[in-house]
């Protein structure tokens, strides 16, 4: 499915989305599950690529970390519902899924890592804030 991984952020999480979206429409959907999970991978499968672009224009770091939060809580949901699609085998082949899967989880672990950074770079500049501001108050 994705073969070759593209490091445009954005380009990633939209080519993700489309990915879902294809998936969603290859589960059987005869059963309730399938039309469930179908539904839920729709919507938390796109949402990152669209909150991607809200991210970028933070309106603060607090308003970026958020924001990436959100991102990170859509895509660990999207994990648990390609784990149960795959588990329930409410697809005909598990090989889509398993690949969506490893795609989902390199998508975690790049916004923890981006949510660790910039959560360590407020802090680093706090104390400096707060250096300056004890001089002005002298």
């Amino acid at each position: 499915m994705m073969k070759r991984k593209k490091y445009d952020l954005e380009d990633r999480l939209i080519d993700f989305g489309v990915l879902m979206i294809e998936l969603s429409e290859s589960i059987d959907k005869r059963r309730e599950a399938g039309r469930h999970l179908s539904n839920q991978l729709v919507r938390s499968g796109t949402s990152p690529g669209i909150h991607y672009g809200e991210a970028q224009a933070a309106e603060s770091r607090k308003d970026f970390i958020h924001k990436l939060k959100v991102i990170l809580k859509e895509l660990r949901e999207t994990r648990g519902n390609l784990k149960m699609t795959e588990r329930a085998k409410l697809q005909s082949s598990s090989k889509p899924l398993i690949e969506a899967i490893s795609e989902c989880s390199e998508l975690i672990a790049i916004f923890v890592k981006s949510i660790q950074t910039a959560e360590r770079n407020g802090r680093e500049r706090k104390p400096t804030n707060r250096a300056t501001e004890k001089q002005k108050n002298r």
